[in-house]
């Protein structure tokens, strides 16, 4: 009986925790899955460092999106704030670009998709504050991405054939806030959390929330299980989008 009353309450926090947090959507929205899978070790009470595979999809989940890894080191500077630096290697599938002609029906250009390279580096404080079972966090990043430029196909339906298109290279500097609350309930195996992330530029960019769970095993395999919704501004050029997330990180 207080194992089918602890299920109800989690299920009852994320039920709320997602009409508090996630607007209402256009059935346009995409919809894809985000997978990681993650090693991190601790050389001391203060030194730990991270090393992680991840992968996207994207149009409803037919479609892959994105694969990367990455590698991150974060030192202790007081028991409460912690601060660190990373880096991502991204292996993008690149969105097709079709214009149209001033009449706004005949095509002009055609550029396939594509896959490219991205470096993207962060420096990150995160502040943590615990009561009792409750723990929030504010997390700051600055994250600079450089896309190296490169040379795609593009059909130009003009002359009816193929030409090169070089694509310039670009560096974007991104401010990433995250505020995260999560639960340590009691006897209970299933730790629930949640999240709000604002992306800013020169504008916001986007907005991600986040709510899910996180069972650990032996206290050095933990299992995540989330749903994010991103929210894009009107600064962005990606579309909103549902995702489901499944996490596995060993720690040794």
């Amino acid at each position: 009986m207080a194992r089918r009353k602890r299920k109800q309450l989690i299920a009852s926090l994320l039920v709320a925790m997602c009409a508090l947090l996630f607007p209402t959507s256009s059935m346009a929205d995409d919809a894809g899955l985000v997978a990681s899978v993650e090693a991190s070790h601790k050389f001391s009470k203060k030194l730990s460092a991270g090393l992680e595979a991840e992968f996207r999809s994207r149009n409803n989940f037919r479609t892959a999106d994105r694969v990367s890894i990455g590698c991150d080191v974060s030192y202790k500077l007081l028991s409460w704030l912690k601060a660190g630096v990373g880096y991502s290697l991204l292996i993008d599938n690149n969105h097709e670009n079709l214009t149209y002609q001033d009449d706004g029906v005949n095509y002009n250009n055609w550029r396939p998709s594509y896959w490219g390279l991205r470096h993207r580096f962060n420096v990150t404080l995160t502040g943590s504050y615990k009561i009792q079972r409750v723990e929030l966090s504010l997390r700051e990043r600055w994250q600079y991405t450089y896309r190296p430029s490169r040379v795609t196909d593009n059909f130009d339906f003009d002359e009816g054939e193929w030409e090169d298109d070089h694509v310039r290279g670009k560096g974007k500097n991104v401010l990433r806030s995250r505020l995260q609350v999560e639960w340590d309930i009691p006897k209970c195996k299933y730790d629930p959390f949640a999240s709000v992330e604002f992306h800013t530029t020169r504008d916001l960019e986007k907005t991600r929330f986040i709510v899910g769970v996180e069972r650990g095993v032996m206290k050095k395999h933990y299992f995540k299980l989330y749903y994010r919704y991103q929210l894009t501004g009107s600064s962005s050029d990606e579309s909103n989008i549902h995702m489901l997330g499944l996490g596995y990180t060993f720690k040794f």
